[in-house]
Parts: C-alpha cells; structure tokens; sequence
C-alpha cells in the first residue's frame, strides 16, 4: 500500500505557450458603489465592462433590483456596474481595443472579440406581466422582472447616442407591452418592475460585418417550418442533440445528480482511493441500493438547455407577445425567460449568504451561472455576458441551434437571433460560435447539404478568432481526408483539441470539431455522434452540436429507432421543471408555430 498523495503538490511550472489562455486574475471594477474585484458568480471580470446603450439610463432609474419572492432584494442587487468615469444617461466610454472579447495584454492566444460593426444585437423590452399559450408541454414559462436590453456595437463602441435616449416609461411601456388578465400572471413567482424604470428605443440595425458579410436567404428545396419536411427535420434537430448529449461521457454524471448525495459522496472516495494506491479500476456512477433509472442512457443538460430556448420560441409564438413584431416577439420572450430564472437567483441569494454560495433550481455551466448572477445583481447584456469568467465557453451554442428555428433558410437572421441571446451569458468567441451554430441549423433546416451548412457556418466565424481558425482547420482536414469521421477523430484530438484548460468546454474547440465531423460524415447523425464522443475531452457538448446540425441534415428518422426513445423525454437533471418533456411532441409543436415558418419565398 503506498502513502496517501501530497494533498499539496507543487504547481507546475508554466512553459512558453503553456499558460492557459482564459486563466486571468479577476480585475477591479468600477461599481456604483466603489471599486471591487470581480463581478457576478464566480468572480472572474474582465476589464472595461460597460453597459450596453440604452441601459445606462434605466440603471440609473430603476434604483434596487425587484424584491425577490423570497421577500427582498438579493444581496448586492442594488449594485449597478458602469464603466469608469461613465454616469448613467451619458453616452458610453470610448472602444478600448481591438474586441469586446480581448484579454489583458498577458493573456496569450485569447479569444478575440466581436466584429466591426455589429450592431443590431438587441432591441429593448419590458417583461409582461402574464404568460403566453403554447408552452412546453409540463410546467409553462414564468415572467420575470422588467428590464432592457440594448445594443452592442462593434469593438465596443458604445458611444452612439441614437441608443442612448430611453423612451418615457408609460410610452415605452404601452407601445411595447400587450395587456395580459390579471389570471394569467404568476403574480408569486415574478418580482414586479423596478418602479420607474426606463425602457430603451428600440436599436437599429448596425452596418453589415466585414468579416463575414450578409448571406441571405437561401433557396428552399422543401417547407423549412411548415409540413411534413419542417416538421421531420426540426425533430431530426432535437433528437440529434439530445442522443449526442446522452452519448457523452460527462452525461452520466450529469444524470447522476438525481441520485442521492452519498451515492457521488462515494464515487468521489472511490476516485481519490484509486489515486492513493495506484489502480487503474476507475468508479463510475453508482446506485447501489438505490433506483438505477437516473444513471440509464439518455439525454442530460444540454438537451434540457436546448428545450428552455424552445419555450421561449413558444412563448413568443403565443398571444400575450402577438402584437409586437416578429423579430421583438422573439426577443421579448428571451429577455422574459433570463429575467425569470434571474429572479429564481435573486430569491436564492436572498437565502445565502452570497451569490456565489446560492443553492439554486437548476444546474447550470459557469457561464450561465455567472450571467444569472450578474442580471440578479443589476447588470444588462451585454456586460452580463462579458463581466463573466466562462465568457468563451460553448453553453450558448446548444440554445443557438433551436433558435435557428424561427429563421429556417436564413442563416444571417437566425445569427443575430442566436446572438442576442448568447450576450446573456457569453462574449467573444462564445457568441462566435453561436452565430455559427445557428447559422448552420438554419441552413440545414431549409434542406440545403452539408456543405452550404458548414460553409454558412464559416461565414459567421471571424479569421482573426481562434474560434475562426480552428474551424476553417478542421474542415478543411475533414474535407481532404476523406477517410470518414472515425478517422479524423485522432486529427482533431491533436491539432485542434487544447488539453492545457481545466474544462474542455470552449466553443473554440467545440464548434470546430462539430462542423469538422458533420463534414467528414457526409451529414449522416449516426457516424458524427459516435465519433465526436470519442474526443474525451470536449464530449461534454462536441457530439450534442454535431448531432444537433446532422440531425437537422437527416431528420429524424436517420436516428435508430432504440436512440430515439432513449432520448426523447428529459429526466430534469438541470431543469427541473422540464422533466418530463418528450422532445418529440416539442419538435410538433414547434413546427406548428407562425414564427418557424420561412419569412421568404422560395
């Protein structure tokens, strides 16, 4: 038997390039407040985080963050974040670089951050008070408190001053907030508007992006939303996902989560006895004497993930938001979604004794935890994305792929839908590789082939991004190979797969082998899950994206008929609320829905 292990090992000593690139002290932050380091959960802020146009003013009036159910205010929620120097009402600070997500200059190889002139992220909103029909099927959507959410243009030039005038209250209010009966409000799970809060104009859409241009709609062989092909193929999107979530290996500790605490309490004893003495007999999640059903195949937290960004498509589809346009529908049900699980972590907060210790509802990445945690504390995207230390991280991509939904055939809108939500919780190369993500779907949905999908993808990836060159890499590896996806997988573990970070969730790595095997697979959903689950280190959400885009490409009957009933009905592991939902009548009722139908003529 050999001694236990040094609990404190030396750290090793860091080589040329070895740093890792998103390991950066949390910097100060100027608050409302004073100075501070780090900002929402998790601490790790970067620098020069501002808010976007037209949030400033409402910041300024909207005064403390909305009671929470619990009965009062999160700790710290009064804190409102602004850049320094810059008051509420003024126009923003002068661009501090070259992108929005550029690190410190110490920072090696670090992401880079958004386009020139990506303007048009985001059009402002007050929550409504009620709830729209056609929700998921299992416990409906929850509106959440009022807030706005502006415009971030590109490389951080937030000083346009056509954003920054925010409408009258009861004007803004009226124009953009249908009338709801007092019934259909979850009146004890919404914290009420801030009183007097602003809302902001809506922002007009910015200049095209040089980088990547403006694709428009592509030709469509078959009905991207409507009929039978929509319908087929958005299930194919749902399904695939789900079965590349489940067939990952972090899945099953993701599932393990239902079961009882002493059962991961022992499996993490089994793990550390196993290092001690040097077996090479690894744990796994265990039941013991408990149900096994929990730890059984099936889909984990990126399909229940991808399911919140369909409800919020069925909200927007439903009643309450029907007199808005269809592009501030779409955006108005997002911002009523983050806005109420906001108020789940205010509520949360107000029991802890910080943020960071909160035991909240759900399971979540970093990113979107952070996010969370910077909106219950007063924040708005896309400071909430970019104040965030996972800002680069792929959980936006999973929602992204639904998104493309609402524009079948339109790579460019469904971009800038997949967008506007990924500033929620993401910045730099996570909202990359959301737009790409969507984009693909999109064009996939409208029943184009691999190519176009991949190559419309591309189109939404910056050459300068890391994100940018590890996918035009790996595709291009893919499409000269030619051996299939089996072969490419130990190209990709090498060449574009990092193994210095201590999560291998960075959409820069993601996205790129997703698109690399849906290339090398010829579309097919059955050799691009496999394949992309041998990449251990990125199977976490890499096989739920490459079968997300290849299950639009097939439908959903190019899954075997066993991984579609395995993989069909979430069992609440990070949602707890969507337990229960069977993604195939989701696809239904998705495919039903006004906003999924092509917005062009074919």
């Amino acid at each position: 038997m050999t001694p236990p292990a040094d609990p404190t090992p030396p750290a090793p000593t860091p080589g040329p390039g070895s740093t890792p690139p998103r390991l950066r002290p949390a910097p100060l932050t100027t608050t409302a407040a004073g100075v501070g380091r780090g900002a929402g959960v998790g601490g790790g802020s970067r620098p020069g985080a501002v808010l976007a146009p037209g949030h400033e003013a409402t910041a300024a009036a909207a005064g403390p963050v909305a009671p929470s159910p619990g009965g009062g205010a999160a700790a710290g929620a009064a804190r409102r974040v602004l850049a320094p120097g810059h008051r509420a009402g003024e126009p923003g600070p002068a661009p501090r670089g070259a992108g929005a997500g550029d690190a410190p200059a110490a920072a090696v190889d670090t992401p880079t951050g958004d386009r020139a002139g990506s303007g048009g992220v985001g059009e402002g909103f007050a929550a409504p008070a009620g709830v729209a029909d056609g929700a998921l099927p299992g416990p409906a959507a929850v509106p959440g408190p009022a807030r706005t959410n502006g415009t971030q243009a590109g490389s951080r030039e937030l000083a346009r001053t056509d954003h920054t005038q925010a409408a009258p209250p009861e004007t803004a209010h009226a124009a953009l907030t249908p009338a709801a009966p007092p019934e259909a409000a979850h009146a004890t799970l919404a914290p009420a508007a801030p009183p007097g809060a602003a809302h902001a104009a809506l922002a007009p859409a910015g200049p095209p992006r040089p980088e990547c241009g403006r694709r428009g709609p592509v030709p469509l062989p078959e009905a991207g939303g409507g009929g039978r092909g929509g319908l087929r193929r958005i299930e194919g999107l749902l399904l695939g996902l789900a079965a590349g979530d489940a067939a990952g290996w972090p899945a099953a500790r993701h599932r393990a989560s239902r079961m009882p605490e002493w059962t991961r309490r022992l499996t993490r004893e089994l793990d550390t006895f196993a290092e001690q003495n040097a077996t090479t007999t690894l744990p796994v999640p265990i039941a013991l004497n408990q149900p096994p059903e929990p730890l059984r195949l099936g889909p984990s937290d990126d399909a229940e993930w991808a399911a919140f960004a369909a409800e919020s498509v069925l909200t927007a589809a439903g009643a309450l938001l029907s007199d808005l346009s269809r592009s501030r529908r779409m955006r108005a049900a997002l911002d009523l979604a983050w806005n109420a699980l906001a108020s789940e972590v205010a509520a949360a907060a107000e029991r802890a004794p910080e943020v960071e210790s909160a035991v909240l509802p759900m399971r979540a990445r970093i990113s979107v935890r952070a996010g969370l945690g910077n909106l219950a504390a007063g924040l708005r995207p896309p400071a909430t994305g970019h104040d965030n230390p996972h800002y680069f991280d792929d959980a936006a991509c999973v929602r992204a792929c639904v998104l493309a939904v609402v524009h079948p055939g339109d790579p460019h809108a469904a971009a800038e839908l997949a967008e506007f939500d990924a500033r929620y919780t993401q910045d730099g190369d996570g909202v990359h590789g959301a737009r790409a993500m969507a984009a693909a779907v999109a064009v996939a949905l409208a029943g184009a082939d691999t190519r176009a999908a991949v190559d419309a993808a591309l189109e939404q990836l910056p050459a300068a991004t890391e994100i940018g060159r590890n996918a035009r890499h790996a595709v291009k590896l893919a499409r000269t190979d030619g051996e299939g996806a089996f072969a490419l997988v130990p190209l990709l573990e090498h060449q574009i797969v990092d193994h210095v970070y201590s999560y291998g969730i960075a959409a820069a790595e993601t996205v790129p082998v997703a698109l690399a095997l849906a290339t090398a697979a010829r579309g097919r959903v059955a050799e691009a899950v496999p394949a992309a689950a041998c990449l251990s280190r990125v199977a976490d959400s890499a096989p739920a994206l490459a079968g997300a885009l290849t299950g639009a490409l097939g439908g959903g009957d190019c899954l075997p008929a066993a991984w579609r009933e395995a993989c069909r009905v979430l069992s609440g592991c990070a949602l707890p609320r969507l337990a229960g939902t069977d993604l195939v009548e989701l696809a239904a009722l998705l495919a039903r829905t006004e906003l999924t139908a092509p917005t062009h003529k074919g």
